[in-house]
């Protein structure tokens, strides 16, 4: 019981509590539903069962907010999620292992690339991959995109708890390799939802992103003003 108050005591510590703010906003399956530019957004992606909806449901504290499905790449919308009235998460669609026809597939490239093409308010792109598989084709192209449209790239290797501290280190040390010899661009990190591990560092990238460090640098000044 101990143990247990001290774990929960632990992952709430690692916890920006900003996230739990979470909120679903709107669905998209075409560009013309897309919501304004007048915000800031990151956007979520990844193979359809490298763990996304449960990543963002842990970065958020939320259970439900990111759906997930028993058949992986089922989701073929464009979900944004609203954290605040200037600041937004955006969950693009699976790709890969879904059992869907070509066509589809297709579709779901297209859309993907005209979000990252036509939003001048992208703000970063977290690339979801499964510790075990990364870097798969789809994976690249995501890379390829982000330096394309110069949107800025963190890599998430999830499901972490499912390697050994050494393969997993290993791991990381390989995919942070590889994209540099391709001459591409990206921050790398392991993370579990399981095990509620790396959750402080995707947050960190997040904050960086949306300007919250910034705002937070600005606030801790100016309580240390003195008042008149």
């Amino acid at each position: 019981m101990a143990l247990a108050k001290s774990y929960k005591q632990t992952y709430n510590s690692t916890m920006n509590t900003y996230y739990k703010r979470l909120r679903f906003l709107i669905s998209a399956a075409a560009k013309k539903q897309f919501p304004d530019y007048d915000t800031l957004e990151i956007a979520f992606a990844g193979r359809s069962n490298a763990g996304k909806s449960s990543a963002i449901n842990t970065l958020a504290d939320n259970k439900g907010i990111a759906r997930t499905s028993k058949t992986p790449g089922r989701t073929q919308l464009i979900n944004f999620f609203s954290l605040d009235e200037t600041r937004l998460l955006v969950d693009l669609p699976g790709y890969g292992f879904a059992k869907v026809p070509p066509r589809v597939k297709k579709q779901w490239l297209e859309l993907m690339e005209s979000y990252l093409a036509d939003r001048p308010n992208i703000v970063g792109l977290v690339i979801i991959m499964d510790i075990r598989h990364p870097l798969k084709e789809f994976d690249w192209k995501m890379l390829e995109w982000c330096a394309h449209f110069n949107i800025p790239a963190h890599v998430l290797l999830t499901k972490a708890d499912k390697l050994k501290k050494g393969p997993a280190k290993a791991t990381l040390l390989q995919v942070q390799k590889h994209i540099k010899e391709e001459g591409l661009e990206a921050s790398v990190q392991m993370f579990s939802a399981l095990k509620k591990q790396g959750i402080s560092e995707i947050h960190q990238i997040l904050d960086q992103w949306l300007g919250l460090d910034a705002l937070e640098t600005v606030k801790k000044q100016d309580s240390n003003i003195p008042k008149s």
